[in-house]
């Protein structure tokens, strides 16, 4: 049987591995939003911002690592401890993805800050804002431990990925059209790409906390709506 220090050194790692989880999820998401808000307004030293602050997130992915294999390491946990801690640094590494994404809007924001404003840019928002609120449902599934939350998400991506099959379509029949906009249509286009891919991430957070709570892995079932 552990000793009372060993249960509490056991309790403070994967309370930290959880605390580091949750706020790395927290910059992801903000780093996404200004991301998207500094191409809006087309706001270059915004945009750099997020790029600076992606290193930070690449830098909570490297303490989950380490204190997801020290846990492992040090404690054999099992059960429902054990799939914390994997289902912890599976989700890391989505978030990272995710503030990749809101790095490479950044850098497109960047470039397109100069040019003068493209009406469709407004087609923009609504794929955002559904992104992002799969990313803060998939965020609450795992804080709140909140399984069905987080095996609804996948039948709402297909929402987000109407939308960006409209918008894409927009935006490469104007780059057909408009030879010299082709450029600032084509980031457009990749955008929305980053966009669609983030609503994709979301979803394997989701997925992932459904394994956390329930043991269940809905990347190999069917129905992925829990009853």
């Amino acid at each position: 049987m552990h000793t009372p220090h060993i249960l509490q050194d056991f309790d403070q790692a994967i309370s930290a591995l959880r605390g580091e989880v949750i706020s790395m999820a927290g910059k992801a998401r903000h780093n996404l939003e200004r991301a998207v808000h500094s191409l809006l307004e087309r706001n270059a030293e915004l945009a750099n911002a997020v790029i600076a602050d992606d290193d930070e997130v690449d830098e909570h992915e490297r303490r989950i690592d380490q204190l997801g294999m020290q846990i492992l390491v040090r404690f054999h946990p099992m059960a429902t401890d054990l799939r914390l801690v994997i289902s912890s640094m599976k989700i890391s590494m989505n978030l990272e993805r995710i503030s990749d994404h809101a790095t490479s809007i950044a850098k497109r924001a960047r470039k397109m800050s100069d040019s003068p404003e493209l009406q469709e840019i407004t087609l923009i928002e609504p794929l955002y804002t559904l992104a992002d609120h799969l990313l803060r449902d998939a965020i609450s599934a795992y804080t709140d431990h909140n399984a069905t939350l987080g095996a609804a998400l996948h039948a709402r991506d297909k929402e987000l990925d109407r939308q960006h099959k409209e918008a894409n379509a927009t935006f490469s029949a104007r780059l057909e059209q408009n030879k010299g906009r082709s450029e600032d249509y084509l980031h457009l286009i990749l955008v929305t790409r980053s966009l669609e891919r983030v609503g994709d991430l979301a979803v394997n957070i989701g997925e992932d906390s459904v394994f956390l709570e329930a043991a269940r892995d809905l990347r190999h079932e069917s129905n992925r709506e829990l009853g």
